[in-house]
């Protein structure tokens, strides 16, 4: 990394903290970690806040090189407090550290926009294009870059500054420097040809054997996931028989009558008179987040935004409550 080591009225290195030509050189990534660490008040928070991904034992050993380096102890651990030396430090790195941001989003507005996004396949094809046909009204020379993937692989992207923003089923709590904002919680239902004599999932519950073909999305979505535990609590076994890559499909083979077929209560699946939708209520719901790291930029924000109101337009019953932008524990 580089190092900072001004120069004083006669033109030898010094500086302010000891730091000289002649001693040891101050790395500006130790700068960094002391700056996030003096924001946030102590290195666990600056581990849940930090903009990327980094362990606590790294960021404590590399301070303390750092107050090796100049000779001096910055601040207190417990509880935590800059000493004066540490607030003066902090004083001449904030400026240029607390500015990066809103720095490479004044460039990035000369420029055309660009919006990185991964989503699961679900969202990808049912909800995102309706949500980007709205936002680029805002932004018209917006440009996309899409990637599909799972939650596990998102948050990777994320905390490798890969992505902006993620758009997933939650199939597992988020890590804590990962930022979460629920949007929706959909329960799944069964869909049934509107002339099959069956009116409930209970009907198929109690018997002894499923004969119907089960019509499922692939076993990888989180979605189908759901159902399976759902079964096992119920010692239901019912081997899927037609894997379908969209839920438009799982309603076509339907109303085909190729056989009962698992879905989202949302969308058009109601609607069509030649399916009858069977409630599972009392299986797990289908919680979809964004996720992203740090501070949301004015882009990922209005991504947000925009996703919140489709989803209380289309199916105000499933919308998520509240309207924090907090951590992956909420």
């Amino acid at each position: 990394m580089g190092w900072i080591e001004p120069l004083n009225g006669n033109g030898v290195a010094s500086h302010p903290w000891g730091v000289t030509g002649s001693g040891p050189n101050m790395n500006i990534h130790h700068l960094e970690l002391f700056y996030h660490v003096a924001k946030n008040g102590g290195i666990s928070r600056a581990v849940r806040n930090m903009p990327y991904g980094i362990q606590q034992p790294a960021i404590s050993s590399q301070i303390l090189l750092l107050e090796e380096g100049l000779g001096v102890k910055l601040f207190e651990r417990t509880p935590f407090k800059l000493t004066p030396q540490g607030a003066e430090l902090y004083a001449f790195v904030q400026p240029f550290f607390g500015n990066l941001d809103p720095i490479a989003a004044r460039i990035r507005r000369k420029s055309a926009p660009l919006l990185r996004l991964a989503a699961s396949e679900l969202v990808l094809r049912d909800y995102l294009p309706v949500i980007m046909e709205r936002l680029r009204r805002e932004e018209p020379q917006l440009k996309l870059s899409l990637r599909s993937g799972f939650q596990a692989e998102m948050e990777k992207w994320l905390v490798d500054r890969e992505v902006d923003i993620a758009i997933t089923p939650l199939d597992s709590k988020p890590p804590s420097r990962v930022r979460c904002l629920k949007l929706m919680q959909l329960p799944l239902v069964l869909l049934v040809p509107a002339k099959t004599k069956i009116r409930s999932a209970e009907e198929l519950w109690v018997r002894g054997q499923i004969d119907e073909p089960l019509i499922c999305l692939p076993q990888t979505e989180i979605m189908t996931r759901i159902f399976r535990r759902g079964l096992q609590q119920r010692k239901v076994d019912w081997p899927h028989s037609i894997e379908a890559s969209s839920m438009d499909l799982v309603t076509r083979y339907v109303e085909n009558g190729y056989g009962v077929g698992l879905t989202v209560n949302a969308g058009g699946v109601a609607k069509s008179r030649a399916v009858r939708v069977l409630p599972i209520d009392d299986f797990e719901l289908l919680e979809i987040a964004a996720l992203w790291m740090g501070e949301a930029s004015p882009l990922v924000a209005a991504v947000m935004a925009e996703a919140r109101r489709y989803i209380v337009e289309q199916w105000p019953q499933w919308a998520a409550k509240g309207t924090s932008l907090s951590g992956g524990d909420d």
